[in-house]
């Protein structure tokens, strides 16, 4: 008798609803047409799950237990209503089964203050995606370092004279904050150019601040390849940015357009490299950026265009997503 419980208690347990919560930017300001997070949400609700809405400054932590602000959402397939809200309620996040950390940058302190929070959550089994330890490690410009034989030459310093001497390797080189997003604060230095002294000044704070220089790829032309990554593989396409017209970078937040594309050898090879370490380090949802031949960022906090490949290629990433989440709850 006491076997037969066990089982049919193990058998609800696998078919119960799961209980997803998303920390995101407010959701009445998203781009209806582009939100990788309302992707995200509408691929949960479809499989019946019960979602919940997290503002960032609704984290918090009460006598250590990680506690949120939270609302019960619904959301639609409607650019006019994409969303309803219930009332504010104060929950523990280990009443959640997964929480998905999609709050964008800045990476500032705040954020930081938030991966505590939630690694409070995930000490109580509760799956947080990505990882919050993970989130704080993987500085997404530094990170892509770690496999020197996928990225261009590439240098981190606040030394003035040390970004120099790239410069004068070179000659055609980017510099670039490490904390940016959207391709904001993003300088190409051509040779000869005359304001490197000004631009070394503004990004360092004038050698206080760490920042990359990259050897510039001129394949940026043909797109800055955006390759999204579940649990360490890829989905099997990209989405190339390209760049407007006398501008170097692909950004879609700096004007540039889509195209999907699929993946050559090498962006395969380069996923191969990179995807073991992202399983291993609990980052579920990544996005590459990959230019040419040559990774140079590794997205962990809110990686986008979820929406413009799925309408390339007949795609459903975020259900996907979904499927790998339903895996690790030992829901699928």
């Amino acid at each position: 008798m006491l076997y037969l419980y066990e089982f049919f208690y193990t058998w609800v347990s696998l078919f119960m609803t799961v209980k997803l919560a998303v920390v995101m930017d407010p959701i009445h300001a998203i781009n209806f047409k582009k939100d990788t997070s309302l992707a995200m949400l509408l691929a949960a609700q479809k499989r019946g799950w019960e979602l919940w809405y997290i503002e960032q400054a609704g984290l918090y932590l009460d006598h250590g237990k990680a506690m949120a602000q939270m609302q019960a959402v619904v959301v639609r397939y409607d650019s006019k209503d994409w969303f309803t809200l219930g009332e504010p309620i104060r929950r523990p996040l280990a009443d959640m089964d997964v929480v998905l950390m999609r709050k964008d940058p800045p990476f500032d302190n705040e954020f930081i203050y938030s991966t505590y929070i939630l690694e409070a959550a995930e000490l109580e089994n509760t799956l947080i995606v990505n990882k919050p330890s993970s989130l704080r490690d993987c500085n997404e410009k530094v990170f892509a370092t770690l496999f020197p034989h996928c990225t261009p030459p590439v240098l981190v310093t606040r030394l003035p004279a040390l970004l120099r001497e790239f410069y004068a390797d070179h000659h055609d080189v980017i510099f670039k904050p490490l904390d940016g997003m959207g391709g904001s604060n993003i300088f190409r230095i051509k040779p000869g150019d005359p304001n490197i002294s000004v631009i070394i000044e503004i990004l360092t704070g004038h050698g206080s601040q760490q920042i990359m220089a990259q050897k510039f790829i001129p394949e940026i032309s043909q797109g800055d390849k955006r390759i999204l990554m579940i649990d360490g593989q890829h989905v099997g396409y990209a989405l190339a940015r390209i760049p407007a017209p006398n501008e170097t970078r692909g950004n879609l937040a700096a004007g540039g357009t889509a195209k999907g594309v699929e993946l050559s050898t090498r962006d395969r090879w380069i996923c191969e490299q990179v995807g073991p370490t992202l399983k291993a380090k609990g980052l579920v949802f990544v996005g590459l950026d990959v230019i040419g031949d040559y990774l140079t960022e590794i997205n962990v906090t809110s990686p986008t265009c979820v929406r413009e490949l799925d309408a390339a290629f007949n795609l459903d990433i975020a259900g996907d997503l979904m499927s790998c989440i339903a895996q690790k709850l030992g829901k699928e």
